[in-house]
């Protein structure tokens, strides 16, 4: 006798043979966020593979250069990846903000070609591809050990300062006064040494731009990682200002002197000394307690040696000193510089006593409480003569026109 059903429920719960026990199948298509990180992850294998960022070297590269680009710029998928992007790749922000960086954000090269060089009007400029064809040569070449041994002492050396504070990465710009023979330089993280900056007028090259002549020459460069390379001086420049450092002297006022001076000093030119700006180490609760206590100096020797016997000289509070900042001078009454610093900011002068080793009692008059930057561009505007049209604000801590 048949068995009568009197519900849906019993129809499903007289179900044997599990007919009816059917499961929901998963769908095998993504969502578009899952899209997304996988495709970014892409980017993460090759980073974690290659060590570095993708270039346009080749189009598997190139594809993949794009999209972080294309990331970058998308605010929503930023945000979306934050948990993914486990090296930082999307902490750049790509800024346009004239012409040059439209021009220099070219990774193929499509605004070098002849069309394109007519719209700016310039003539003789060669092509990317007879470029690629002639840098084609300059890839790095390895030095065998004899020849790179003395290279490699230096390379020691300059990590060292760099390290001791020493010397210090800057950002590379002003191609014309800053790249040049003798001088260090990082590249896409790796040091290097310009041995020869090709610039010299034998075999020199001349591209014209407009009614210019641009120098360019074949370069010798030594990596620290003991390869060679003869690239074009133009080609370097703009690697450089894209993905580079330069390396500063070991004096700080040197690296001034390299960024303010260069291509200004001529052989008729006479070094008139330094001006410094010194921060103090002493112990002295009275003096260590002052945050922003600076000694703006002039000395006729470099300034490493003026301060050889700073722990035995009033002047310097009978106490070691850092070099903060220098300014190499020429041509100028350096003296009356200083003494035009002094009184500018005479109100928050130190007034204090210092006894000397036989205990005469000596106040002091080049140390001053006012912030860095403040004495830095003060003496900007001392350099350019806009001083008389300002004056310091001690309670604001600020430099304010004069009405």
């Amino acid at each position: 006798m048949s068995k009568k059903k009197l519900s849906l429920d019993d129809i499903f719960n007289d179900d044997e043979f599990g007919i009816l026990d059917s499961k929901p199948k998963n769908s095998n298509v993504k969502s578009e966020d899952e899209r997304l990180i996988e495709s970014f992850e892409e980017i993460n294998a090759f980073f974690e593979k290659n060590d570095r960022e993708p270039e346009a070297t080749n189009v598997t590269e190139f594809k993949l250069l794009s999209r972080l680009k294309a990331l970058r710029k998308d605010a929503k998928k930023v945000e979306i990846l934050k948990p993914y992007d486990t090296h930082n790749l999307l902490n750049t922000k790509e800024e346009v903000k004239s012409v040059a960086d439209i021009l220099n954000d070219d990774d193929l090269g499509i605004l070098d070609t002849e069309e394109t060089a007519s719209i700016f009007k310039l003539k003789n400029v060669p092509s990317s591809t007879e470029r690629a064809e002639r840098d084609f040569t300059a890839k790095r070449k390895a030095v065998n050990d004899r020849d790179f041994a003395p290279y490699e002492v230096q390379f020691k050396k300059v990590h060292k300062e760099l390290k001791e504070g020493k010397r210090k990465l800057k950002e590379f710009k002003d191609v014309e006064q800053n790249l040049s023979k003798g001088n260090y330089y990082v590249l896409d993280g790796i040091l290097l040494y310009l041995e020869d900056d090709g610039l010299e007028d034998d075999g020199l090259e001349k591209r014209k731009l407009g009614h210019s002549e641009r120098k360019d020459g074949r370069t010798i460069i030594i990596f620290e990682n003991g390869t060679k390379s003869n690239m074009y001086y133009r080609s370097l420049s703009k690697s450089l200002y894209n993905n580079g450092s330069i390396v500063t002297d070991t004096d700080e006022y040197a690296e001034n002197e390299l960024f303010k001076n260069a291509n200004i000093i001529g052989e008729e030119d006479l070094e008139s000394g330094w001006i410094y700006i010194l921060k103090s180490k002493s112990t002295n609760p009275e003096i260590a307690s002052l945050k922003n206590l600076y000694k703006i100096g002039f000395s006729t020797v470099p300034v490493e040696e003026r301060i050889k016997n700073a722990t035995k000289e009033p002047t310097y509070l009978m106490a070691d000193v850092t070099i903060v900042d220098g300014y190499k001078c020429y041509n100028m009454n350096t003296r009356k510089f200083e003494h035009l610093l002094h009184r500018f900011f005479a109100q928050v002068c130190l007034n204090v006593d210092v006894f000397d080793d036989k205990g005469r009692r000596i106040t002091p008059r080049e140390w001053f409480v006012v912030p860095l930057p403040i004495i830095q561009k003060a003496i900007q505007y001392v350099i350019s003569g806009d001083i008389v049209n300002w004056e310091y604000d001690s309670q604001l801590e600020s430099l304010k026109e004069k009405r």
